[in-house]
């Protein structure tokens, strides 16, 4: 019997939690880095990406040692994301999980090199890893470099800036964050499901829900940043309308914000039927998405 969501999402939070300080304590590099890196890996957040990685293979397969190194690795490319996205050169954010930034605890020249280190770091974790087939390795590692490089995450970093203070068309809005925000929860479904053993036909199916789940996150990240309260996000309400990010509610307004994301709810869960994963703990993780409060 499947344990509820609440106790998945925190027994697998605290699993990627610990394994993450135990492989970062171990590193033998300067300290101030060391600080640094781990300051913002532990600095809160909801692990969700690595979360569903663990989910997607939980529908499929066994053995959850094998995808504790991908975890890991997308955790820390996400976290160098974040790291990247407060500095004053792109969004400028003095808070982050409730927290001074990481630039603002230490500064800016080592928040950068943070960043770059978590990001190389996390190809040197999955090339090593004892539990991973070469086969698979190769897999991880190609499809974690076009998730989170200059087809893929970045990217849509890229076209976020560009779409500052202009009016974009839904359209061009879908493809920034199923860039900027989807390609790594992307990464997250179909590398749990492959390791799993997933069939091709699944793999392709599972690849859709993620698609449209990926733009769930966004549009509730885009409500929330409206609506939501300060203290249960952990980062300044209204910084998308200072910053003049192009969002759902500005684009459709609040109402057709929610409609839309309730057309995305109803494709990721058909492709999640498709993939013959319904009863698994990503349709749970879906409602989650487009519900959550933080």
């Amino acid at each position: 019997m499947q344990a509820t969501l609440t106790s998945f999402l925190d027994e697998n939070k605290q699993f990627i939690q610990q394994e993450l300080h135990m492989v970062l304590n171990k590193l033998d590099i300067p300290k101030s880095l060391k600080e640094s890196m781990l300051y913002s890996i532990e600095a809160g957040g909801k692990k969700l990406r690595p979360i569903l990685l663990i989910a997607s293979f939980d529908a499929y397969g066994k053995d959850k040692q094998k995808i504790v190194a991908p975890a890991m690795a997308l955790e820390m490319i996400h976290t160098y994301s974040l790291i990247h996205d407060d500095l004053p050169a792109m969004d400028d954010d003095d808070i982050r999980r409730g927290k001074p930034t990481n630039h603002i605890v230490f500064n800016e020249a080592t928040a950068i090199l943070a960043g770059d280190a978590l990001l190389t770091y996390s190809f040197d974790l999955l090339a090593t890893d004892p539990r991973l087939t070469d086969e698979q390795k190769i897999f991880l590692i190609s499809e974690l470099s076009k998730a989170s490089g200059p087809k893929g995450m970045v990217a849509g970093q890229m076209l976020d800036m560009e779409a500052e203070n202009k009016k974009v068309s839904l359209e061009q809005l879908e493809r920034i964050h199923a860039l900027k925000t989807g390609e790594l929860i992307r990464f997250a479904i179909k590398s749990g499901a492959y390791i799993g053993n997933a069939t091709e036909t699944q793999l392709t199916h599972l690849d859709e829900f993620a698609y449209y789940l990926g733009l769930i996150f966004q549009v509730q990240d885009d409500i929330l940043d409206v609506t939501g309260d300060q203290a249960i996000i952990g980062k300044p309400v209204g910084s998308d309308e200072d910053n003049q990010k192009s969002t759902y509610p500005k684009l459709l307004g609040y109402e057709g914000a929610v409609e839309q994301k309730e057309r995305y709810l109803q494709l990721a869960k058909k492709a999640l039927y498709n993939a013959n994963a319904d009863s698994s703990y990503l349709m749970k993780l879906t409602d989650y998405f487009s519900a959550r409060d933080h």
